[in-house]
């Protein structure tokens, strides 16, 4: 009884916080909000490919593994948020409470936010990757801002980018350190070899 009381307050705060951001939203921002919620196509996938042609013309190879790290963290994010969309089947906000304005027409299914979750894959193997604070404060407002932009355009629950966020932030930071491990695994393996 008590997680049944628990589970319906969470999804009472879910739809009634969505409904504040997107019923009672200023209008004005309508257009500000498509623009920063496309932006995740753009950014999220021109990042690593910018780093990795940034190596290639630099011939740096410490920055192509940075690129190269970013693409997978981007990959194994895909992945896991599309599994994540199939296996939970949560249909948009807009299908269950039709007096939500929706602003797309997203056949894929609602938990959790894909664009939520590629904006904060971006900006956390941007900031594991390059550890400056005028990187990681605009990596991560522009991530927010992609989050916020979600539920003002009416497609996701609060519950959908706060998954987003921790799906994306999670791949980057796994495939980060996943990366670390394989390179020292094999530099040991190699030191380790030729001083036999």
């Amino acid at each position: 009884m008590l997680f049944f009381n628990s589970l319906t307050n969470a999804q009472n705060f879910d739809i009634n916080t969505l409904k504040q951001i997107n019923v009672n939203r200023n209008t004005k921002l309508d257009e500000p909000m498509k623009f920063i919620s496309n932006s995740e196509g753009y950014i999220g996938v021109g990042m690593p490919v910018a780093v990795c042609l940034a190596a290639w013309i630099q011939h740096d190879r410490k920055l192509l593994e940075k690129g190269v790290n970013m693409s997978f963290a981007l990959a194994a994010n895909t992945l896991t948020t599309f599994a994540l969309k199939r296996i939970i089947n949560r249909d948009r906000p807009a299908v269950t409470y039709p007096y939500l304005q929706a602003f797309e027409s997203e056949r894929h299914y609602s938990f959790p936010s894909g664009h939520t979750s590629n904006a904060f894959c971006d900006a956390t193997s941007l900031s594991l990757n390059f550890k400056k604070w005028y990187v990681v404060v605009p990596a991560y407002t522009w991530a927010c801002a992609v989050g916020y932009s979600r539920m003002h355009l009416g497609m996701h629950y609060p519950s959908d980018v706060l998954a987003g966020a921790i799906v994306g932030a999670g791949s980057a930071w796994v495939t980060y350190k996943a990366n670390k491990w394989i390179k020292h695994y094999f530099a040991e393996r190699y030191t380790s070899k030729t001083s036999e």
